[in-house]
């Protein structure tokens, strides 16, 4: 129903695309996106190894005939992944699309470049757009100040932050933050995306590996049921409001606070456990402000193609009747 410059950029049949997520985007979860026509992305780092990395994008390869892509976050670290293994595994698996994030993509870009990867990374403001179109990306996914996870220090929305983005840039822009439904795909569009990406709205289906428990508070949650963490370290990052999220607020919120005073409260452990056991106020997780738009638990390929055919209607249907003769 709609082509677009990232449908024909990725060979795929809808503009609709499932953003990597920690522990999250595993196999089941990719391939099911693929197979309803999107695009979806393992998380490279998911996996402990990068012979790990291996073994889950043949499991996918295996469950789906689609294209999909694995994304590679690049973050700085006093022990880093082994960043250079991970990405050539990518490269030797024959998987065509990556999506980074964090730092800049171009010490990889040589590399993908010449295995015939096509690479959009995820930025949160203009300059980091632009700077990513100088590097040779392929596409940009602006991440506007709703979105779940890290969005950021400008605190600027979608609503202006991305036709702020594809009035700078040439090479096609994917909108994410705050999008979830076949409205928001419509909304992208006439502000000149090429494509949504969603990661909370995707948590809320049947295929996604977590605890029931999770997905029933994405249903009971509303938009005001996140919380801003790290916002004293410049690191902000957006999480689901529980009382860990609220605790973490409160000691930041302390003259000499320091990221060793809450390292334990958020570390990656505790929020592990929260995803595989349903205790949800074990630790902190990612929740967008697109929470509040979730109303029920479809399978992928429901909530894929009722996006694209209500995106459909909104612009075939609601307003093409608003222009008069």
């Amino acid at each position: 129903m709609f082509k677009t410059r990232i449908t024909e950029l990725f060979g795929i049949e809808y503009p609709v695309i499932q953003g990597g997520m920690q522990r999250v985007s595993t196999a089941e979860l990719v391939a099911a996106v693929a197979n309803a026509g999107g695009l979806g992305f393992l998380s490279a780092l998911t996996q402990p190894t990068p012979a790990a990395l291996a073994e889950e994008i043949t499991r996918t390869q295996a469950m789906t005939n689609k294209p999909f892509g694995v994304n590679l976050t690049i973050l700085p670290s006093i022990t880093p992944p082994p960043y250079e293994e991970y990405a050539q595994v990518i490269i030797d698996s024959g998987v065509k699309i990556v999506e980074t994030a964090g730092r800049s993509p171009k010490p990889f870009m040589a590399a993908f470049k010449e295995a015939g990867i096509k690479v959009a990374h995820k930025c949160t403001s203009v300059r980091h757009a632009l700077k990513a179109q100088e590097v040779g990306c392929d596409a940009v996914i602006i991440d506007g100040f709703e979105a779940a996870g890290h969005p950021g220090e400008d605190d600027i929305p979608s609503l202006v932050l991305l036709p702020r983005t594809v009035d700078t840039l040439d090479i096609p822009v994917i909108a994410c933050g705050g999008f979830s439904d076949g409205r928001g795909l419509a909304a992208a569009l006439a502000m000149g995306a090429e494509a949504v990406s969603m990661g909370t709205r995707f948590l809320g289906t049947v295929e996604a590996p977590v605890h029931q428990n999770l997905k029933d508070k994405l249903l009971e949650g509303s938009e005001l049921d996140t919380q801003l963490i790290f916002r004293k370290f410049r690191n902000t990052a957006r999480v689901y409001r529980n009382s860990v999220a609220e605790e973490v607020v409160s000691i930041e919120q302390k003259k000499d606070t320091e990221f060793s005073d809450i390292a334990e409260l958020v570390s990656g452990k505790r929020g592990a456990k929260v995803l595989e056991t349903g205790d949800m106020e074990h630790g902190i997780w990612w929740a967008g402000m697109s929470q509040g738009l979730i109303y029920d638990i479809p399978t992928v390929d429901v909530l894929v193609k009722r996006i694209v055919s209500d995106a459909y209607e909104i612009v075939q249907g609601r307003l093409a009747k608003l222009i008069s003769a």
